[in-house]
Parts: C-alpha cells; sequence; structure tokens
C-alpha cells in the first residue's frame, strides 16, 4: 500500500489527510503539532464539507524519524516555512519519493524542464542557497495547486468554505507520467477532485497571482471574498492587479490561462471564504506577505515589466500587517 504524509496540519493538510484516510487507499501520516496534534490524536481528525461532515482516526505525529521513507509527501506549510523544515522533512524523502511542495508563492523548481532559456535557472531569492533544490530535488517533484479553501474552526476540525475543492496537479514537462496519474487517481477516489494538467506552470502561476493580488486587499479591507465583491471598485482593483503581474508571464513566454476574469468568478463563488492571510492576520499567525513580495521580485528581475500599483497594495498591507504584530505584543 502506498505510504502517504501531509506535512502540515493545518486546513489544507487536514483537509486531504481527512479525505486520503477516510478513503483507506494509503497509508496516512499527518505531521502537526501543538494543540491541533493534540486534538487529532485525541479526537481524531474531523472535516465538514458542504456534502460531509465526518471524523477519521489518522496517524498524527511531530518527528518524522519513525515514518519512514514515503511514496508522496504533500508539503502543506506555509512557503515561508519551508526552508526552516527541511531537516525534519528529510527523514520523509528517498530516491524515488515523489514530493509535492506549495505553490502559493512561485515554487524554487519553477523553472525546472522550462522550454526555453530559462531551463533550470534557480532563483536565489526564493532559495538563497539552494538548500531547497539540493533537498527537495526538482526531478522529484510534482506540481500542484491547492484550490481548496478551507479553514480550521477549532484544533482537530476542518472546514471546506465554498462548494467545491480540488488539486490540478501535473509533470512540469506536461507528460502523464505513472505518478502523476497513479497520485491523480488516488486524490480523486479519495473525493478530492485531481484532474492532470498538462501546463501545470500556468496553473501554479494562477494560484500565486491569486495569493499575491486577493490575500493584501483582505488583509487592508479585513473582509470575506462576498463581502469584497459587494464593495464597488474592489473587484475591479483586483483585476488591474491581476493584469500588471500577467504581463510579467508574457514577458518571460508563460501562456496562462484563464483569464483574469474567469478567474476572478471562480474565487468569488466561495463568497464566505476569507482569504488565508486574513485567517491568520485574525490569530496573530505571521502573513506569507514577504514569500509573496520575493516571488514577485524574483520573477520580475528576469524581466523590465514594473507593478507599480500592485508594489503600493503590498506596502500598505505590510505597515497593516505590522501594526497588528505591534498591537498584539502590547
Amino acid at each position: 500500500m502506498l505510504k502517504v504524509c501531509i506535512f502540515g496540519g493545518g486546513a489544507i493538510g487536514g483537509h486531504i489527510a481527512g479525505h486520503l484516510a477516510r478513503a483507506g487507499l494509503c497509508e496516512v501520516s499527518l505531521v502537526a503539532r501543538g494543540k491541533n496534534l493534540q486534538a487529532i490524536q485525541k479526537n481524531g481528525l474531523r472535516v465538514i464539507t458542504p456534502e460531509n461532515d465526518f471524523t477519521v482516526q489518522v496517524k498524527a505525529c511531530e518527528k518524522t524519524n519513525a515514518l519512514g521513507v514515503q511514496d508522496y509527501v504533500f508539503l502543506t506549510v506555509k512557503s515561508h516555512q519551508l526552508e526552516a523544515a527541511l531537516e525534519q522533512i528529510s527523514p520523509l524523502i528517498g530516491p524515488h519519493t515523489t514530493i509535492i511542495p506549495p505553490t502559493t508563492a512561485i515554487p524554487y523548481y519553477f523553472f525546472h524542464r522550462w522550454p526555453g532559456s530559462l531551463n533550470d535557472r534557480q532563483l536565489p531569492l526564493l532559495d538563497p542557497d539552494g538548500k531547497q533544490w539540493q533537498s527537495l530535488p526538482p526531478s522529484q517533484v510534482v506540481g500542484c495547486v491547492y484550490w481548496i479553501g478551507a479553514h480550521l474552526v477549532e484544533p482537530g476540525v476542518v472546514a471546506q468554505d465554498g462548494a467545491k475543492a480540488g488539486c490540478p496537479i501535473g509533470e512540469l514537462d506536461g507528460s502523464h507520467s505513472p505518478r502523476v496519474l497513479a497520485l491523480s487517481e488516488l486524490l480523486t477516489r479519495s473525493g478530492i477532485t485531481s484532474r492532470v494538467n498538462d501546463n501545470i506552470r500556468s496553473a501554479i502561476w494562477v494560484k500565486f497571482v491569486n495569493s499575491l493580488c486577493w490575500n493584501p486587499v483582505a488583509v487592508l479591507t479585513l473582509a470575506t471574498l462576498g463581502q469584497m465583491q459587494d464593495a464597488g471598485g474592489v473587484v475591479s482593483i483586483v483585476t488591474a492587479l491581476m493584469g500588471e503581474v500577467d504581463a510579467i508571464a508574457e514577458r518571460i513566454g508563460l501562456v496562462v490561462s484563464p483569464g483574469p476574469e474567469k478567474r476572478i468568478a471562480m474565487t468569488l463563488s466561495a463568497g464566505e471564504h476569507k482569504m488565508s492571510m486574513l485567517q491568520d492576520l485574525e490569530a496573530g499567525r505571521p502573513l506569507e506577505l514577504s514569500a509573496l513580495k520575493q516571488s514577485l521580485h524574483a520573477i520580475r528581475e528576469l524581466t523590465d515589466q514594473q507593478t507599480p500599483l500592485l508594489d503600493s497594495v503590498l506596502a500598505l498591507a505590510s505597515l497593516r500587517a505590522q501594526k497588528v504584530s505591534h498591537s498584539s505584543t502590547l
């Protein structure tokens, strides 16, 4: 039986681990910590979706040494947490392990198997010492985009936001390899729609732009997606932000699909959802703003494209985060 580890017990990790454990098609382990880990070990992992409300027992732990080498490892931590976790991730990775890193920001492996002059271009702003590239070899990576709106209701309880949740996956060269087909089948049979995407890099870009543009606006407005939609002018600002970033994709030769209008409509379909960065802000957790900004700078430096409106919004959101962080320590 396949061994699958979900490294990161937050909302996304819990959602995936719960579905896999319920299906029973693989041996599932979940790496979590703190009160969340304690609740899962004591009461099981509860997952609430529009269709189901179920609780399953999951092998949950904080240390990875006893878990052994896995067939698939989902890294569902925040992008800015990844490098610090490499030592703990290491025991899970063997020469044949398939690795699914986070893709909220541009991932370190983005240009691996790139069909052009940027092939295997590393991004020092995102992976300064090449530690991620070495510890999580790009040849073992499958790209994945977590289109799962979810939040932790309380420790050990995950709730899905919106009617749909899925994880498109794909090889960076667009091939339908045995490992990607097997993973797609495993996730889909477990209740998480997972189609093989022939252009996963475009899907990763779409997710990055979605996070880069919606999250800072959510931090500034403190609003759900539905509230932003109802407020005149907010969605048009997000549309303009997306246009600035997509212009960079055009400069580096990346074809992005679908267009901004369809992407915005998909996001707004989860009207009650709070963007992850707003959830972090309200919970007093560090925000992923720096990772998103570094990704923007790392890609933008390959072109002469500027993003003046986005730069302004990010500066304002960063100040909001600083003020909230300061007030919470008083």
